[in-house]
């Protein structure tokens, strides 16, 4: 089993920055992608980022350019960094983890953009 904390969350207002860190209760090593989703209020749930253990990545296309996505295995930790942040961003960020077929959501960090 993964467990799965976020932080990182804030108000920020349009043009800043955050970086969202995603820490699991298990050895990232042997997790097999990882990833970053939010839902706004009123939509379904998108995928943001995702970084497999190989460390290949993706992004929405909404996103490109502006969000990197990482992974420190020796931290166990994946991280968002957001960057020109625009108010279409707010929404409650959540990590997701792959491990033996198995999907791991974290609890969510609300981001706000907004001056």
């Amino acid at each position: 089993q993964v467990q799965l904390m976020e932080s990182g969350g804030n108000l920020v207002q349009p043009g800043g920055s955050l970086r969202l860190s995603c820490a699991a209760s298990k050895n990232t090593f042997s997790i097999n992608a990882m990833g970053w989703y939010r839902q706004a209020p009123g939509k379904q749930r998108e995928l943001v980022a995702a970084i497999s253990s190989g460390g290949r990545t993706n992004y929405a296309d909404s996103v490109k350019g502006r969000f990197t996505i990482s992974r420190d295995n020796a931290k166990n930790t994946v991280y968002l960094q957001t960057n020109s942040l625009k108010p279409e961003d707010t929404a409650v960020y959540y990590c997701n983890a792959i491990s033996g077929g198995i999907n791991y959501w974290g609890q969510g960090t609300q981001v706000t953009v907004s001056s």
